[in-house]
């Protein structure tokens, strides 16, 4: 089941690699923090449905994955996937605002829960909200709460918040549109580690989106992932069916 679930995880959580590209900018003079936010906030992303067909691939210490999936978006409300191996759909996934689920086949088993599944596989707290951030190159965090501090590291700005907690949290920006470049969240207390980079973005439909998202995990188990979108369309009307087996055994993930 362990291999399932990271297949499942890993599309929950990421995005895209694209030959486009959105010409980005150097930072070169320290700019003020508000200035940082405002301007990756100013990027909407304003559709109601997003559709996405995807490759990736998932590692770990045992085990690699190559995989493709059906990516289906309403905004705020849903996130559907269909997962399948060699064309062969092995499992099927809907995130809500309410609950995380899945289905696989291969095992026939199911889970349906909270999003304390998620932050535990990540190392940090998520909700729908944070995931739908994640799979469209916001910050996982609402940056307008909390305190801040601004510089400049490897040509990119760069938030960093106060160290008041076990948790240290990191920001980067490109200079022309504050896009956001990487992220990384660390629990020393717990040895834990999580790195998002966003390398190139390309811009569709006035909607800037990721090309590629490069993620490394640390915790028990180090992991990465990296996703490939093959086609992407806005505002259609989709379709987001979803029902478990009823022979289906459902399993507890800790």
């Amino acid at each position: 089941m362990k291999g399932i679930l990271a297949v499942v995880l890993a599309f929950l959580l990421i995005g895209c690699k694209s030959k486009q590209a959105v010409a980005s900018a150097s930072a070169k003079d320290t700019a003020e923090i508000s200035k940082i936010i405002n301007g990756h906030y100013a990027n909407e992303t304003n559709f109601k449905t997003l559709n996405i067909k995807a490759n990736a691939k998932y590692e770990d210490p045992s085990q690699s994955h190559s995989l493709n999936a059906d990516i289906r978006i309403k905004k705020n409300e849903i996130i559907w996937i269909n997962i399948k191996i060699l064309g062969f759909p092995i499992a099927k996934a809907l995130i809500t605002p309410a609950k995380v689920s899945y289905y696989e086949k291969i095992n026939n088993t199911y889970f349906e829960g909270d999003f304390s599944m998620l932050s535990n596989w990540l190392g940090t707290d998520l909700d729908f909200q944070k995931v739908q951030n994640l799979l469209l190159g916001k910050s996982i965090d609402d940056l307008s709460k909390g305190n801040w501090i601004s510089g400049i590291n490897d040509k990119l700005f760069k938030l960093s918040q106060a160290q008041t907690t076990d948790i240290s949290k990191e920001f980067y920006f490109e200079a022309a549109n504050f896009l956001l470049k990487k992220e990384t969240i660390t629990q020393a207390s717990q040895n834990r580690a999580l790195e998002i980079q966003y390398p190139s973005y390309k811009e569709v439909e006035r909607i800037f989106l990721p090309n590629e998202i490069n993620i490394k995990a640390a915790q028990k188990d180090k992991i990465s992932i990296a996703i490939e979108y093959k086609n992407t369309t806005f505002n259609e009307n989709l379709n987001y069916s979803y029902a478990i087996p009823s022979d289906y055994k459902a399993i507890q993930i800790d």
